[in-house]
């Protein structure tokens, strides 16, 4: 594995845009006009998977119609500067709202074994939320090892590596307005 040289741009690691600038706004919109008709008259929340979600739920709640409200969890699987999950998630940011009786979306970057995901998912089951349902900007079904089931799917993708929008490498670019494909050579 090379390693990347931020200094020299995300081009030298980009091997080909998977996700457009405007795929990415055109299925987003799509996606907040279903939340907006399936939630309506309901006490949605949206919380949001600290770092990578951000992005995405930035765009997303810009297009939800109906009144909600956000906050944020930090969950790490990773180790320091690992591009691979050490299995093992633990809450680092826990929620500041109470979400009980509140129609809950969960608002993540992407989805592939669904470890963290379900984890998440059940310390908040038991905090007794009226519904609990997943939006997911990108879903690596492939790399499932937990039966994970999203309500809203932004974009099903190959086993790949990605980042871009919200999606870091090495903790960089996630500012890119798409979805890009690591070079193997920096696998």
């Amino acid at each position: 594995m090379t390693k990347i040289n931020p200094e020299l741009g995300y081009q030298h690691c980009l091997e080909r845009v998977l996700i457009s600038e405007q795929e990415l706004q055109t299925r987003i919109a799509e996606i907040a006009a279903q939340v907006s008709q399936d939630y309506a008259g309901k006490n949605l929340i949206l919380i949001c998977i600290l770092r990578g979600g951000v992005v995405f739920l930035s765009d997303l709640m810009r297009h939800i119609t109906i009144p909600h409200q956000i906050d944020f969890m930090s969950v790490s699987s990773y180790g320091v500067g690992a591009r691979s999950s050490s299995g093992s998630p633990r809450i680092v940011l826990d929620l500041n709202t109470d979400i009980r009786d509140r129609h809950v979306l969960l608002v993540e970057d992407i989805v592939d074994s669904g470890i963290t995901l379900d984890y998440v998912l059940r310390i908040l089951y038991t905090r007794e939320p009226a519904s609990l349902n997943v939006c997911v900007l990108l879903d690596k079904e492939e790399r499932r090892r937990v039966a994970i089931y999203p309500r809203y799917v932004g974009f099903k993708i190959p086993n790949e590596y990605v980042f871009g929008y919200g999606l870091d490498l090495d903790e960089v670019f996630r500012n890119l307005p798409f979805v890009g494909v690591l070079k193997a050579e920096y696998r």
